[in-house]
């Protein structure tokens, strides 16, 4: 699943999470702290990758036992981002590539129930 990142993406994500740190939506702020400019937040980025996960699934979310990852890189308004799951022997092996081929998530895995709890 591909998915390019808008600033207006972000500012909704930002609305519905509730985190409103400037990073994220304010360029003049992001730069002042060292930032090439705003920047994705790392859970929506992990939201993302556990869609990727319950497709892999069978599409059932019940079946997640759990999910990790490690934010390996910053994901800016007008990357694109490519998330690739593998199911293997009870866990799916989770991907997050940019438009460079730079992994943006790495060590990301799901865990899946035996049955249904």
């Amino acid at each position: 699943m591909k998915i390019t990142f808008s600033k207006e993406q972000i500012a909704r994500y930002a609305e519905a999470s509730g985190d409103q740190n400037p990073i994220h939506l304010d360029e003049d702020f992001a730069r002042s702290v060292g930032l090439p400019g705003v920047i994705a937040h790392g859970m929506l980025q992990m939201g993302l990758v556990a869609r990727a996960a319950v497709d892999a699934a069978g599409g059932d979310h019940r079946v997640l036992k759990s999910l990790s990852c490690r934010f390996a890189d910053m994901v800016q308004p007008g990357d694109t981002v490519d998330f690739e799951a593998e199911r293997e022997n009870g866990r799916i092996r989770l991907t997050a590539t940019n438009q460079d081929g730079k992994a943006v998530l790495t060590k990301a895995a799901a865990e899946l129930f035996q049955r249904i709890p």
